[in-house]
């Protein structure tokens, strides 16, 4: 099986200077020529909060990257460190890029200046009333049987479990109507959550980006640095946060695709329907993302409003036709800074890839054929 696969893709302040002492600025300025991130992060190092302070790139990233910080800059203080890591950041990152993400913080400042909230309970995380308790007793555990007592997986890398509390998903139903009804009677105009979809919100864009960022940091990344740690699980630092809608006089069905994710979060929120199976069929680096779809990476999975499918964003899948009804699901893209910049430099995918896998099997089955015949060769045998 051979399917076209698409890309999908989400649409899309000055930083403090600090107090820095002369000599302890040109001790900065003098690493910043001589020194890079370390290739692998020191995991015994408790990175500092960057939470509340006017930052142009996410708290969670500067977090992470701090594991990351040459060994002398460590012991310097938050403002050093941070002026630091920005500056490679700026380095690395284009200025329209940096323009893109500065339009989009206006953006959403517009919107939250005027949208009125209509449950304000959901923009602060309140894990108690909004996760089932056998995944809030997991995540408390957080240990990799705990994680697999409550989950399935139909197939490898794809896990599934019960997350949501119905009150929540009503809750949430019942915001996103608010906003749309917001945007009609404003006529807002507002942008969709991806390349694929024409209905639909990011919860982002209206406030819900903190609470969101928590359930990444707090409740995904836990599961994902056990399962998904190839593709950066154990760093994920940034998100994109959003609904879809399927259904009538919306979109009907999503066609083949992988995320722009490493970890992707998809929990069925409701309401009636039929219809709308996930189709999933392998997992995929770029060169591999169109080859075939082996008989063992087939699964077709059906939806269940508060329970949760977590899989890589390399995954390819899509979204079968929503016959009747309507159904709304909450997507969460979780995405590591760190891994996007390493996979840069990497060539071999056999970790995660599963055609790359593939390809490493056959190469070690011909070199060891190879190697098996000459050394027949040398004892005067016969090749078999």
């Amino acid at each position: 099986m051979s399917l076209e696969v698409t890309r999908k893709e989400n649409q899309q302040p000055t930083p403090p200077t600090g107090g820095h002492n002369g000599n302890g600025m040109a001790l900065l300025q003098s690493m910043a020529t001589t020194h890079r991130l370390r290739l692998n992060p020191n995991t015994e190092h408790k990175p500092e909060s960057y939470e509340g302070l006017h930052l142009e790139f996410s708290p969670l990233l500067f977090s992470s990257l701090e594991r990351y910080l040459p060994p002398p800059m460590l012991s310097h203080s938050r403002d050093s460190k941070l002026h630091y890591m920005r500056d490679i950041i700026l380095r690395y990152s284009p200025e329209g890029e940096r323009t893109r993400v500065q339009k989009q913080r206006e953006y959403r400042q517009k919107i939250i200046s005027h949208y009125q909230p209509l449950h304000r309970e959901l923009y602060a995380m309140h894990a108690s009333n909004f996760f089932a308790p056998s995944f809030l007793k997991a995540i408390n555990e957080n240990k990799e049987e705990s994680f697999r007592s409550i989950m399935a997986e139909p197939t490898q890398g794809v896990f599934t479990f019960e997350m949501l509390q119905p009150h929540f998903c009503e809750l949430l139903l019942s915001e996103v109507e608010n906003f749309e009804k917001w945007v009609h009677e404003t006529k807002f105009r507002i942008m969709r959550p991806n390349t694929m979809n024409k209905f639909g919100a990011v919860l982002d864009d209206f406030g819900l980006e903190t609470m969101l960022g928590k359930l990444m940091e707090d409740f995904i990344r836990p599961i994902s640095k056990v399962f998904f740690s190839d593709v950066g699980g154990s760093t994920l630092d940034s998100h994109h946060g959003f609904v879809v809608e399927y259904g009538i006089n919306r979109d009907v069905e999503l066609g083949f695709h992988v995320d722009d994710s490493e970890v992707t979060l998809n929990v069925c929120l409701g309401k009636q329907f039929s219809g709308g199976d996930l189709f999933f069929r392998g997992v995929r680096c770029d060169k591999h993302v169109n080859t075939e779809t082996q008989s063992d990476e087939i699964l077709d999975y059906s939806h269940v409003p508060g329970r949760a499918v977590l899989h890589r964003g390399r995954h390819r899948h899509g979204a079968r036709a929503t016959t009747s009804g309507h159904r709304v699901n909450l997507l969460l893209w979780c995405r590591s800074s760190v891994f996007r910049e390493l996979r840069k430099y990497q060539k071999d995918f056999s970790s995660w890839c599963g055609e790359c896998q593939r390809e490493k099997k056959e190469r070690q089955r011909v070199s060891i054929a190879a190697t098996k015949q000459e050394l027949l060769k040398r004892e005067g045998k016969p090749a078999t």
